[in-house]
């Protein structure tokens, strides 16, 4: 297959699979690509439902990391970014592949979606809560509460411009992951960053939560006043 042919294929299967949504996140392209890549070499016997599966053991194993790191050696947290990496391909190939083979079932997807993202995040902000001392497991709890306010945020969003988007500006949740990930590289190597690195995050997350509340209301005002 000559490279033109080959780019038309990508593009056909780009706009097949992600028709369904609006991405803004900085690693887009990147993250397309590999789905692209990686979608037609899925093998058959594996459905979105087993990929939904699949992400959400990769949440489990975030876990376990937190849980074997606070009663053994924090080497044990770099098994997260392993659960990491397992959690995306599930949770970014699972709707993915169901567009792919033209087996999409939109509304089904798109509340099991909302349901195992929120149970994974509830798994890692818990087995942070595990690991966390002197204190700081406050953080965990913030973590979550913030993460599940932008999840609702998404939500009004598609309810009031029926556009489905799951990014905040140039972060998502692939970004998302990548920072936990370096926040558990770094507390492997300096024990006890973690808990400053997670502050830093939480309050980031805040502010953009802050920053999409102001525009979600304001999109609601503009189409209140388009429907007078």
């Amino acid at each position: 297959m000559g490279r033109e042919t080959q780019h038309e294929a990508n593009n056909a299967i780009v706009q097949r699979t992600f028709s369904d949504r609006k991405r803004t996140n900085i690693l887009k392209r990147a993250e397309q690509l590999t789905i692209v890549f990686l979608l037609p070499k899925v093998p058959r016997f594996i459905s979105p439902n087993l990929l939904t599966l699949i992400g959400s053991l990769g949440s489990g194993l975030v876990f376990l990391a937190f849980v074997l790191g606070a009663y053994s050696t924090d080497q044990y947290l770099l098994l997260g970014i392993i659960g990491l990496a397992i959690n995306w391909l599930g949770d970014s190939l699972d709707g993915r592949l169901a567009y792919y083979r033209n087996i999409p079932r939109r509304w089904y997807g798109f509340a099991l979606d909302i349901i195992v993202d929120w149970i994974g995040i509830v798994l890692i902000g818990f087995g942070y809560y595990i690991y966390a001392e002197n204190g700081t497991q406050i953080i965990a709890f913030a973590f979550v509460a913030l993460y599940g306010w932008s999840m609702i945020i998404s939500q009004l969003r598609y309810k009031i411009t029926n556009q489905y988007s799951i990014d905040s500006g140039l972060v998502g949740p692939t970004e998302l992951r990548f920072i936990i990930a370096l926040i558990l590289i770094a507390e492997v190597f300096a024990h006890g960053s973690i808990a400053y690195l997670a502050s830093f995050i939480t309050i980031i997350l805040f502010v953009i939560n802050t920053i999409d509340s102001f525009k979600l209301l304001k999109l609601g005002d503009l189409k209140d006043r388009s429907q007078d």
